[in-house]
Order: C-alpha cells, then sequence, then structure tokens
C-alpha cells in the first residue's frame, strides 16, 4: 500500500504543475548571434518583460541594462557596451576598443 500513500501526493503536485505552467503565457524571447571581424563570436538574449539585454560574450554572462540614446538601441553594464542601430552593431568591452560586429 506503499504506492497509494505517494500516488495520493504525486497527482495534486502535478496538477499543480501543469496548472501553474498554464495560468502564464510562454515569454517571448529573442536570441541574436553576433561575429566580429576576426570571428569571435557573442549571443545576446532580450526578453518580452525584461528591458535588458542578456549576454554570453569572453566566457561569461553580462546583464546589460538599457541606456538613453537618441537613434537605436544602447545597453551597458559591467565594463561591456552594446549598441545597436540602423546603421550596425559595436560592442565596447573594458579596456579594449569598440569592435563593430554583423548578425551571424
Amino acid at each position: 500500500m506503499n504506492w497509494r500513500k505517494h500516488s495520493n501526493l504525486a497527482i495534486p503536485g502535478a496538477i499543480l504543475l501543469l496548472a501553474a505552467a498554464g495560468s502564464s503565457p510562454a515569454m517571448a524571447q529573442t536570441f541574436q548571434n553576433y561575429r566580429y571581424a576576426d570571428g569571435a563570436q557573442f549571443i545576446v538574449g532580450f526578453f518580452e518583460y525584461d528591458k535588458r539585454a542578456h549576454l554570453q560574450i569572453d566566457g561569461k554572462a553580462v546583464t546589460l541594462a538599457r541606456r538613453f540614446a537618441l537613434s537605436g538601441a544602447r545597453y551597458s553594464g559591467s565594463g561591456v557596451t552594446l549598441k545597436i542601430t540602423k546603421t550596425g552593431t559595436t560592442v565596447k568591452r573594458a579596456r579594449r576598443p569598440v569592435t563593430a560586429c554583423e548578425l551571424g
């Protein structure tokens, strides 16, 4: 009768888990791969209800806050600045020059 004892707990837990997953809409997310001129890559993630940009760059995860920009979008934090404009995308990392990037 040990099976019944565990199944009585598992079924309500599974129902609660499914109800929680179904009640919240799936978050829209966008991931973009960028490539430097030298071939190195980094990934940027944008989420629907988050104004920040989430980067995986130089082997570490960095979260950049959105900053004021006259045109395009600018994100910065932790020594990294990401600028996305109609003319192109650039990244400035701590103690390194500004580098142009392209989707790739």
